[in-house]
């Protein structure tokens, strides 16, 4: 049986078909090759449509396919994979009402911080685990205070996964995880939160069916299968956010495990089977992918927004027109430490992980007449790397305390400095693995189907590309180039 996994992002949506005897990669295609406009119509807005989202899926669908030829009639069940908390909105007929409000988008954190306040930081902290923050309930109670003509339209709300599933099955549902990454779930029940839709005026009917994330949750239509170019009745039988279909991809499953991401933005996800927050509700705790009423697995997430984005900002404001991996070689050319140079990499808006502060960006210990260009490219992964060791001891407080990070052969992984450093400084081994969200969504959609018969037979033909491990001469000298960087960071904060 061949396996397809769609993972829709808000840059682009890719498609990947995998052999599942085998666990191979036969083909993949991603679409647009640019990054999918973000529209804003006002400052901290983020919104994209839905039926552009649909578009780009068929390019990449129909690029993936075409070097199958025959071997497409193969395919035996679906998978879907998709950006985190934005909202979806569609009438009775399923006609979407007005844009998606994507996860980056901040219109509703004042509505979030009234309903934290409102409904007291002890019940939302220890029900949802979370404050309801900028999260999918939050934008839908925005809508209903500031569009109410479209809000008494909605028919039901879904997740930008579950919108892709009722395009293809026709039918509208969301999971369990789902209904958690947007706030709507109490963990202390293990059921919806009366009390955060009470308070938000939202009927339970507007939710959408929930199923587990691995299970048949819709069969492909015939006319959509003929729209497609696949077989009518493949089962859509996974589905999930990006980070927890990351940490899926990187069969990271079991409590202790934890995946990482380094791309524009840095996230830390672990898992856990211990029902726990943050009281300073710098983290965010959601229902794993194989969570079940008999199986607690939480997946304990921290996003870092300022990583990679300060890379791609010195990429394109040096002037150099150097590569990825020029800047790298020339990072791994300057000794550790960068002769004292240091950078706070806090430059794309506020970091929950810092308690919502917006301290931007900064450099400490610049001197013309030493630093040049390699100094800046090595303090900044040096910067990034220690951003992810304070975000790692914020998560050790809820018992997510890893010997082993388990990341995808990508980004700022692909940089010997940057992983020396992070499993230097953190006293963990890096695992690196080729493979991604689509190809993740791909085994999970195996793994709902029936295909497989347990979570480890699926990833059977996972492997380790890269090994990083703790080097002692490196951690004592970043230990003190950590305390320090803590210390200007701390000043930033509480000047």
């Amino acid at each position: 049986m061949l396996l397809l996994g769609i993972d829709l992002g808000s840059s682009s949506v890719k498609v990947s078909v995998i052999d599942g005897d085998t666990g191979r990669a036969l083909s993949s295609a991603s679409y647009p090759s640019t990054e999918m406009a973000i529209s804003a119509p006002r400052p901290g807005w983020a919104e994209q449509d839905p039926e552009i989202w649909w578009k780009n899926f068929t390019l990449a669908l129909h690029a993936c396919l075409e070097p199958l030829r025959g071997k497409k009639a193969s395919i035996g069940a679906i998978g879907i994979a998709y950006q985190m908390h934005g909202l979806v909105a569609v009438d009775r007929k399923k006609n979407v009402l007005r844009p998606s409000i994507i996860w980056c988008d901040s219109r509703a954190v004042a509505i979030g911080e009234r309903a934290f306040e409102k409904m007291g930081k002890d019940f939302c902290l220890h029900h949802l685990l979370n404050s309801p923050g900028n999260f999918t309930a939050s934008k839908l109670a925005w809508v209903k205070e500031n569009e109410p003509a479209v809000f008494d339209r909605i028919y039901k709300i879904m997740l930008p996964g579950d919108y892709l599933a009722m395009r293809l099955t026709g039918e509208i549902k969301t999971s369990f995880t789902g209904l958690s990454e947007g706030i709507f779930w109490d963990f202390m029940r293990g059921d919806i939160s009366d009390e955060l839709l009470e308070y938000y005026g939202i009927a339970p009917e507007m939710l959408a069916d929930p199923v587990q994330s691995f299970s048949v949750q819709g069969n492909l239509t015939p006319a959509m299968a003929k729209e497609l170019g696949l077989s009518a009745g493949i089962p859509v039988s996974y589905r999930a956010g990006d980070q927890p279909n990351n940490a899926l991809s990187l069969n990271v499953l079991s409590p202790g495990e934890v995946a990482t991401t380094a791309g524009t933005s840095g996230v830390i996800y672990g898992v856990t089977d211990e029902t726990q927050f943050d009281p300073l509700s710098r983290i965010n705790t959601f229902l794993h992918v194989n969570h079940t009423e008999d199986q607690t697995r939480l997946g304990v997430l921290l996003c870092i927004n300022g990583t990679g984005i300060l890379n791609s900002w010195l990429k394109k404001n040096t002037g150099s027109g150097l590569t990825y991996p020029q800047m790298n070689d020339m990072a791994a050319s300057v000794k550790p430490g960068s002769d004292g140079l240091l950078i706070l990499p806090f430059g794309n808006g506020a970091e929950r992980m810092l308690q919502n502060s917006d301290i931007s960006a900064s450099f400490h210990g610049l001197n013309f007449n030493i630093h040049g260009q390699g100094h800046l490219f090595r303090a900044a992964q040096e910067a990034i790397a220690f951003s992810f060791r304070f975000g790692l001891e914020i998560m050790k407080e809820t018992g997510i305390n890893p010997k082993v990070i388990r990341a995808g052969e990508s980004n700022m992984f692909l940089s010997k400095v940057f992983r020396d450093v992070l499993s230097s400084l953190t006293s963990t081994v890096i695992n690196l693995y080729n493979t991604d969200g689509s190809l993740g969504a791909a085994r999970g959609a195996g793994i709902g189907c029936g295909f497989y018969k347990s979570e480890q037979e699926a990833f059977g033909g996972l492997k380790t590309t890269g090994t990083s491990e703790p080097d002692k001469n490196l951690a004592q000298i970043y230990e003190e180039k950590y305390n320090t960087w803590v210390e200007i960071l701390e000043n930033q904060l509480f000047e």
